[in-house]
């Protein structure tokens, strides 16, 4: 959740311009302001329209202020009747509009706005900072029939855009909303935080488990644990550096995850002991040990932002997580984090065994030794073990296999350092048979793309040399050699006909013959061929890898066409659907539709872009090449 939290001013402020503390170097064990608790969480959840005032009393950024003058001037330039005086209930509120007419105008004015809830995201960041104003000042954007007010109406007889100012607003309209755009997902987000709990929808708390998902300081926690998190995290901010979030020696309230910002933690006769930086965590051990607060949390800057569980939430979700949890750190660093789990049944109702350990966290070669322990050698080799398969399908994401394939070779050499000499013969047997497990499991999963590297096919060479020697003296590895031998013998078969294969090949995506070639994974190395249009319907043709980024694309036609312009590149479809990709999108061609087509322009050229007459009508085949 990086970024998310870009200043939703006053809300859960705390304190007055005399809490701000002193800079670190100068925190003294006296100088403490602590915050009220009752104050701060009734101003959450209680009191929307008096955190709104609050937010109303700071001065928005001049970015933001300057996206508001825009979209207004546009407005009135566009569609001024949206700006006017409105009566309801007999009340009439002055130049105002009405959230409804706002998103879909909004959406009416650029194609990179996909849904209303994308639009209404975009509002919620002028009204966090004061931009734009509900009548009644509640704190979210809706997309219903309430009246909204820009800051600049807030005044009696506002003046009217001039025709430089309208003009302006022409020329930058669309990159303030491709700025919107891009900052509205996270006010969105801290828009469904700031509801009170029993208030989120079931898509809310998708949004928010999603976002936890990137927190480092619940990476441990389950799947389960999460979605429980999801529905009671309370969003809090706090403007001014030096307020005291909890004081030392306090009861323990809640437990807090920094989303933006930083703070000191200072013991009394120690002061500043270390300080915690977005995505870490502090008060939980007061929840845990049910004791008073170890130490003191004072911001270190201004504008911090916080989640935070309170300690019947945390007792409820969290506490018997904590419990149940094991960590092996080294060097004072958590290295393998293990969760304790009730063992499986049998089908006698009998457990099998009273506790098992998930893998929670861990360093790539703590996790790999950690699994070869837990194989069991005592099932067939037909059956699948869960966590066996699981790491061999996603090790890729945290070891790769250059990485891998060494570290797997030293435990197969690993000999025990202590014990008696049967003690050390049986290690060494149980060790080699659990490695060269993993490894047919690893080959199986990941055959035809090991056949591609160097590294994997020379590694089975080796592995299986090396088993071939253990088991002249070792009768016990005959067994798994038979079936090791087999299955390095078909890699490394394929791995040398692939070799001998032409660099360039050309394939054909068509309902007709599939008797060309024999079927072969795309790889994100392959190279495609890509023609992409211009507005006026020429087109280049340009060669990237399958995995290319927008930027590349955009970068292989600019250097095409001798462009040094700013260009975009567009999916367009035939019916005249624009999508405009993202800088880091990667491999776009595979999301066109049948008859969807690259396009690059200029960003005021947009409008002028229409289907090509070759995409009315469907195609009868594709023709990409690869190599």
């Amino acid at each position: 959740m990086a970024g998310l939290l870009a200043p939703p001013y006053g809300v859960m402020e705390s304190g007055c311009s005399g809490d701000r503390m002193p800079d670190k170097e100068n925190i003294s064990n006296n100088s403490f302001v602590p915050v009220s608790k009752h104050q701060t969480k009734k101003s959450l959840i209680e009191s929307p329209a008096k955190s709104h005032l609050r937010c109303l009393s700071q001065v928005p950024s001049e970015k933001i202020l300057r996206a508001g003058k825009i979209l207004r001037n546009a407005i009135l330039s566009r569609a001024p009747h949206m700006i006017r005086d409105r009566k309801y209930h007999l009340k009439t509120y002055r130049q105002c509009c009405v959230g409804t007419e706002l998103v879909d105008w909004q959406m009416q004015q650029s194609s990179c706005i996909h849904s209303r809830i994308q639009a209404v995201g975009m509002w919620q960041v002028l009204l966090e900072e004061g931009v734009l104003n509900h009548v009644d000042q509640e704190l979210t954007f809706q997309d219903k029939y309430l009246f909204y007010r820009f800051l600049d109406d807030e005044q009696e007889d506002a003046p009217l855009p001039d025709e430089e100012e309208r003009k302006e607003s022409q020329e930058e309209l669309q990159d303030t909303l491709l700025l919107l755009s891009q900052i509205g997902p996270d006010a969105h987000m801290r828009m469904i935080l700031r509801k009170h709990p029993s208030e989120r929808a079931a898509d809310d708390l998708e949004i928010i488990y999603e976002e936890l998902l990137h927190i480092k300081a619940l990476s441990h926690l389950s799947t389960t644990v999460k979605r429980e998190l999801a529905g009671v995290l309370i969003f809090e901010s706090h403007a001014k550096a030096g307020t005291v979030l909890f004081s030392q020696g306090e009861e323990g309230t809640s437990w807090y995850i920094i989303l933006k910002g930083s703070v000191n933690v200072v013991i009394y006769g120690k002061g500043v002991v270390c300080t915690l930086h977005e995505g870490d965590d502090f008060g939980k051990l007061a929840l845990v040990n049910d004791a008073p607060r170890a130490a003191s949390i004072v911001l270190r800057e201004d504008n911090c932002h916080f989640l935070r569980v309170d300690k019947e939430d945390f007792n409820r979700i969290l506490r018997d997580v904590e419990a149940n949890t094991v960590r092996l750190k080294e060097h004072g660093q958590d290295v393998l984090v293990l969760e304790k789990s009730h063992g499986r049944t049998s089908s006698h109702g009998a457990s099998s065994s009273h506790y098992k350990y998930k893998v929670m966290s861990g360093t790539p070669e703590k996790i790999l030794e950690h699994l070869l322990e837990m194989i069991r050698l005592d099932s067939q080799f037909s059956e699948s073990d869960a966590a066996l398969e699981d790491f061999a399908l996603m090790h890729c994401v945290f070891i790769p296999n250059t990485q891998l394939c060494p570290v797997l070779l030293a435990h197969y050499h690993a000999q025990a350092l202590q014990g008696s000499d049967q003690e050390k013969l049986d290690y060494t047997l149980n060790n080699k048979r659990r490695v060269i497990r993993l490894v047919m499991q690893w080959a199986a999963v990941h055959g035809d793309q090991l056949q591609q590297e160097d590294v994997p096919v020379a590694f089975l060479e080796e592995f299986l040399v090396a088993v071939s020697n253990d088991a002249e003296s070792i009768p016990a590895l005959r067994d798994q050699l038979a079936e090791l031998e087999r299955r390095v013998k078909r890699h490394t078969e394929d791995a040398s006909v692939s070799q001998k294969k032409h660099k360039v090949l050309l394939r054909q995506f068509s309902m007709g013959d599939e008797k060309l070639q024999k079927r072969q994974p795309i790889k994100s190395i392959d190279e495609i061929l890509l023609k992409v249009y211009c507005c006026d319907h020429t087109y280049t043709t340009i060669r990237v890898p399958v995995a290319a980024s927008v930027r590349e694309v955009i970068g292989a036609v600019a250097d095409k066409l001798g462009s040094a312009e700013d260009l975009l590149l567009v999916s367009l479809s035939s019916a005249g659907e624009k999508v405009i990709f993202k800088p880091n999108d990667v491999s776009v061609f595979s999301t066109l539709s049948v008859n969807g087509r690259l396009f690059v322009c200029r960003r005021d050229q947009l409008d002028s872009l229409t289907p090509l007459p070759e995409q009315d009508g469907s195609s009868t085949a594709r023709w990409l090449v690869l190599s």
